[in-house]
This record gives structure tokens, C-alpha cells and sequence, in this order.
């Protein structure tokens, strides 16, 4: 299952783009991350390195 970032919990480091292995991972213009969901394998490596917890799983 692909994830998604919870715009509110990010804190904008890139921990989460730089863990990713398929780099579906990008910063949006307002300096919040963003998953692309078409790309994302839902491996979780963004959830589990994340200190805000701001990746979760898409519904």
C-alpha cells in the first residue's frame, strides 16, 4: 500500500526523501514533502525514519 504525508506533521527535513529507494519522495513549494503515490512500492522506509511521524499509509 502506497503512503502519503500528513502536510500538518511535516516538518520538512528530507529524512523521508533521502530513506526512499525509488525517490517518489519531492519537496512542494510550500517546503512540505510529498509522496508520489503512482511511484511509492509502500516499502515504509519514509514511516520508519520520519521524527514528526508525518508519512502514513494511504487509504
Amino acid at each position: 500500500m502506497a503512503y502519503k504525508i500528513d502536510k500538518d506533521k511535516c516538518i520538512g527535513c528530507g529524512a523521508c526523501a533521502a530513506e526512499c529507494p525509488v525517490g517518489c519522495i519531492s519537496k512542494d513549494d510550500d517546503g512540505k514533502f510529498v509522496i508520489d503515490a503512482d511511484t511509492c512500492i509502500g516499502c515504509g522506509g519514509c514511516a520508519n525514519i520520519c521524527p514528526s511521524g508525518a508519512p502514513e499509509e494511504k487509504e
